[in-house]
């Protein structure tokens, strides 16, 4: 009895499935080599697509190796396990990446991507490197090179398409040839405890919200070479319609080379419920940012940033509805309210800690949609010049602005600041 008992437990331990144990699908057994040379994309796409076979999905294991890739694709239930020391390395060959359509735009498609998948998981500690530097020489000085749909496209790092229920835990995620990581039009989705890195390179976003709702962001460092976080929601003169980005919170962050925590600027679907904490910046060339315009709006509210310290940031606090300008060159005539009109209200900043800024801010709305509802409490900002504030409706409560030269703080007739 105690034989047959024994070889029972025997044959459900060889039968993972039989205790709801997703099945290990190591990329090597599909014939990868790990060697940092050949290209392993059929290897690895076959281990998925083995594992994502199963009642339960599966583990597509990479690990001790280097394994070259050109454009893979994640499906439900599939649990990517990059190993530490092991690397996902994006193939070199510009010819490797298909053109596709992304956001109603000509690309080519992202080094890892899933399309209408849930339940996926990347995690490790091991990296995905994009080997951005192939493409940031082929877009070297290309006007308008930051911009989805222009006549040099890039690959992205992670796009999440359509996909919900995603945790990206414990890896490295760098060098995408364009934004290192993006959930559009996705849903419930984890960020934590990564380094995301593409420092001093063109327009290589960090994580970019694309329409998309519930997302951590929590103990990730990013350095790359454009916004650290830029939570968008539409192009720039969208058609429409455009659903909004909501429900994000950041937290426990450190930011350096950058363009610091954004929203926008392409916001044509909105923006509500997004809140940071407990977030330093070191170096970046701004910190808080708003950013919008007449042709890329609609409404941000519901907005906090809290526990915010700052060091040696250019400008410490935008929110314009003049994007790319900071603020309108001389007097701006009103306009009729529209469907891409930006609309900012309902924001709060609370202590925030600026030092060595260049500047310590600008606010400004449009003639026909100010910003309102805005309140800044327990700001400190010590900047070379001070913050200016036009076509808004502020409250302050104990705030300090050092300016080193010229005014600490000036507000133009078409704003009120009450708490001075």
């Amino acid at each position: 009895m105690r034989f047959a008992a024994l070889m029972g437990v025997v044959a459900l331990a060889v039968v993972p499935q039989a205790w709801g144990v997703a099945k290990t699908c190591d990329v090597r057994a599909f014939g990868a080599k790990g060697d940092g040379t050949t290209k392993d994309t059929v290897a690895i796409q076959k281990a998925i697509d083995t594992c994502a076979g199963y009642k339960k999905g599966g583990v597509v294991k990479l690990s001790g190796g280097i394994f070259l890739s050109g454009p893979i694709s994640l499906k439900s239930n599939i649990t990517l396990d990059i190993a530490e020391g092991a690397t996902l390395l994006g193939s070199p060959d510009r010819e490797d990446y298909p053109k596709v359509t992304f956001a109603r735009q000509p690309t080519v498609q992202p080094l890892v991507g899933s399309v209408n998948a849930e339940n996926i998981t990347i995690t490790g500690g091991g990296t995905i490197d994009g080997n951005g530097h192939i493409w940031w020489e082929y877009v070297h000085a290309v006007k308008e090179a930051g911009v989805l749909g222009n006549d040099h496209p890039r690959p992205m790092g992670l796009v999440f398409d359509h996909s919900k229920h995603i945790r990206v835990e414990g890896i490295t995620v760098q060098n995408a040839g364009f934004w290192q990581i993006v959930p559009y039009y996705a849903d419930d989705l984890v960020f934590r405890n990564l380094k995301i890195l593409a420092p001093h390179s063109p327009n290589t976003d960090a994580i970019d919200p694309f329409s998309s709702s519930n997302i951590v962001i929590d103990h990730v460092f990013s350095s790359v070479g454009d916004d650290n976080v830029a939570i968008k929601s539409g192009a720039i003169n969208s058609p429409g319609p455009d659903a909004p980005s909501k429900n994000i919170t950041i937290t426990d962050c450190t930011f350096e080379n950058g363009h610091g925590l954004s929203i926008g600027s392409e916001i044509a679907g909105g923006v509500q419920n997004v809140h940071a904490e407990r977030i330093h910046f070191k170096g970046t060339d701004q910190g808080i940012r708003i950013k919008a315009n007449r042709d890329r709006g609609n409404d941000v509210s519901n907005i906090s940033f809290k526990d915010i310290d700052m060091v040696d940031v250019k400008t410490a606090i935008l929110i314009t509805e003049y994007y790319p300008k900071a603020a309108p060159d001389g007097e701006v005539p009103s306009m009729p309210m529209g469907r891409l009109t930006p609309r900012f209200h309902d924001i709060a900043i609370e202590n925030v800690h600026a030092t060595g800024s260049g500047s310590a801010g600008t606010i400004v709305g449009l003639p026909e949609s100010p910003v309102e509802g805005l309140s800044l409490k327990n700001v400190d900002l010590q900047a070379k010049t001070g913050l200016k504030i036009a076509y808004a409706k502020v409250a302050f409560d104990n705030v300090k602005v050092k300016a080193d030269e010229g005014e600490n703080l000036t507000v133009a007739p078409t704003a009120t600041v009450v708490g001075k």
